[in-house]
């Protein structure tokens, strides 16, 4: 690709500071949702319908997981990421708007949600070209033959030495 989303365009210092607060923002509603847990159970919302609480609950898992991915550097975790705040952005909405009847200027943690998913969403092309693609192994230089787990391959494995 070229222009905005160029590799050479966007510099690594950028990319490092929008990833540092891309994970501390991440691991700190991972932090919100797991006490939101502990303090009152799988239904911390009383006038929130069980499935939105299920969902708010299980960001206590996904928050994190995502937090644990982006640190190793590995595009799942910005993918995770953007999902989550996608999802973690529509939830918020259809409780403020069609569960609470109030708004985005009357409630400041949608203002956080959409304004953490829009950062998250607007800078994912630039960060995500510079991640990982492969979730569970590390960052290594590739030499040797195809892996036999990826047919059609042309990606190297390196070779431990004897």
């Amino acid at each position: 690709m070229s222009g905005w989303m160029s590799r050479s365009r966007t510099p690594r210092s950028t990319v490092v500071v929008v990833w540092v607060i891309a994970v501390v923002l991440v691991l700190v509603g991972g932090v919100a949702h797991v006490a939101d847990l502990v303090r009152h159970g799988l239904w911390p919302y009383a006038w929130a319908p069980g499935w939105l609480n299920l969902y708010w609950s299980s960001l206590a898992v996904l928050d994190p997981l995502a937090a644990f991915f982006l640190l190793r550097g590995k595009r799942i975790g910005l993918d995770l990421a953007c999902g989550v705040m996608v999802t973690d952005l529509a939830a918020n909405l259809y409780a403020a708007y069609g569960l609470r009847a109030t708004g985005l200027l009357v409630e400041p943690g949608l203002q956080r949600v959409a304004a953490f998913a829009l950062f998250v969403l607007g800078s994912a092309p630039f960060v995500r070209r510079r991640l990982g693609q492969e979730p569970f192994t590390p960052t290594t230089t590739r030499s040797g033959p195809p892996t036999a787990s990826r047919p059609g391959s042309t990606r190297r494995r390196r070779r431990c030495p004897s």
